[in-house]
């Protein structure tokens, strides 16, 4: 998998799929960029698929730049 730098620190897929969801996934797949900027910061955004659960497969996205994240839920 390939970290990324997100707000000034090098991150996991599992780090910024917990850094969405607040706590750490079962599962996350690799890091890509994502097709959209940040709405609060135009900065760019990042996204993870993660399963918080065995039941759910979460599409997250957080900026690189500030706290701005959210989800496909």
């Amino acid at each position: 998998m390939t970290n990324r730098v997100v707000q000034g620190r090098m991150v996991t897929a599992e780090r910024l799929a917990e850094l969405i969801e607040g706590e750490p996934p079962m599962e996350a797949d690799a890091i890509e960029d994502a097709d959209r900027q940040c709405p609060e910061c135009d900065g760019d955004v990042l996204t993870v698929a993660y399963m918080p659960s065995v039941t759910e497969l979460i599409t997250g996205y957080k900026c690189q730049e500030c706290d701005w994240a959210d989800t496909d839920r």
